[in-house]
């Protein structure tokens, strides 16, 4: 166990390589994971590419990865409540734990948040070391390590789905990404009367379809996306509206669809600056609008837990791949080609074809 394979940013440049590294030492207040599942995020690929995000954000040298389960094999001497043979999780965002946001329970809006693949290494590796104050415990019997590895990206949508009352109301999702999907499944679990989707992806509308949507649009097939929505909605304006792609157009289209007196939940992040009329578009309509990131530590973690363990959102759909960890490269080009949601690698299934 002296060294392991990990997916790594060498240089300030486009790409990854696997990398042979000695396996980290946990701190006295740290744990030591053998990683079983890590799923890639779309931030990975923003860190693949080297976009202009990634180039401002991103230190190399770093292992990415944020989503995974696996098993504790090592602890540190203060560690408490984490103990080797533990079967879990982490939250990604490594909080101070003393400024205001810490202290009154908003940790997800700490300003010194460090986020494991992002701030600091990360899971696709063999073995990562977390915090003991961002494990979270996991039932096997309950949660396979590739649906595991899903209740961080899946808590993102928990968060985001929870600023709004959804039962009974129609509810539009404008980007059919993995946290617009998962948005969709619990949007049909909220009792949601009609729930409407778009996007530009024929894979991604055909999982649309698979986690329950009422309705889905490819926006290259119309020129007014509002109006498909109200006429999908006999008539009448949208209650609820997720806008989870970060595009332009469909922000702007966002409030265009809401009725007057509905709710707008931004999650997408635009890559640029977004113009928007503030008078026509929200104060005149008298919208509620929530801007949302990441996850209610650990509130969500705990409403995820619950919808996943007893299958009232069924995930599984969402997972495209599953693949060894040294056959990165393909799962980041079945995403960046718009043909995955999920995908899921393993990186002791890595060492098993190794041997084999």
């Amino acid at each position: 166990m002296e060294t392991m394979w990990a997916v790594r940013k060498r240089a300030p440049a486009p790409g990854l390589v696997l990398e042979e590294l000695r396996v980290p030492e946990p701190g006295e207040d740290e744990v030591l994971v053998r990683v079983e599942a890590a799923s890639v995020c779309g931030t990975d690929l923003h860190i693949f590419d080297w976009n202009e995000w990634a180039q401002h954000r991103i230190r190399p040298p770093l292992t990415l990865g944020h989503e995974f389960a696996g098993t504790v094999v090592e602890t540190g001497r203060a560690v408490r409540h984490v103990a080797a043979g533990d079967y879990v999780s982490a939250e990604s965002h490594v909080t101070c734990g003393d400024c205001f946001h810490c202290r009154t329970g908003r940790a997800h809006m700490c300003e010194r948040t460090q986020i494991l693949g992002v701030d600091r290494d990360g899971a696709f590796a063999e073995y990562v070391v977390v915090p003991e104050s961002v494990v979270w415990q996991n039932d096997r019997a309950k949660l396979p390590p590739e649906i595991a590895t899903l209740q961080e990206p899946f808590g993102n949508a928990v968060f985001a789905a929870g600023h709004a009352d959804l039962a009974g109301k129609t509810v539009a999702i404008l980007g059919c990404g993995p946290v617009g999907l998962f948005t969709i499944g619990i949007a049909r679990a909220s009792g949601a009367g009609r729930v409407l989707a778009s996007d530009r992806t024929a894979f991604r509308l055909r999982l649309a379809e698979r986690m329950g949507v009422h309705a889905a649009l490819d926006v290259r097939d119309v020129g007014d996306v509002a109006a498909w929505y109200v006429e999908q909605n006999e008539g009448e304006h949208p209650d609820v509206v997720f806008e989870m792609s970060g595009a332009p157009e469909a922000i702007g289209d966002a409030f265009r669809i809401a009725r007057n007196g509905g709710r707008v939940i931004l999650f997408g992040i635009p890559a640029q600056p977004v113009e928007l009329d503030v008078a026509e578009a929200l104060i005149f309509k008298n919208l509620d609008v929530s801007a949302v990131s990441g996850r209610q530590v650990w509130d969500t973690w705990y409403r995820t837990r619950w919808l996943l363990e007893h299958g009232v959102v069924d995930v599984r759909p969402l997972i495209t791949a599953e693949l060894a960890l040294d056959r990165f490269e393909h799962a980041f080009e079945l995403l960046a080609n718009g043909e995955a949601c999920k995908v899921v690698l393993h990186p002791e299934r890595a060492l098993a074809e190794a041997a084999a």
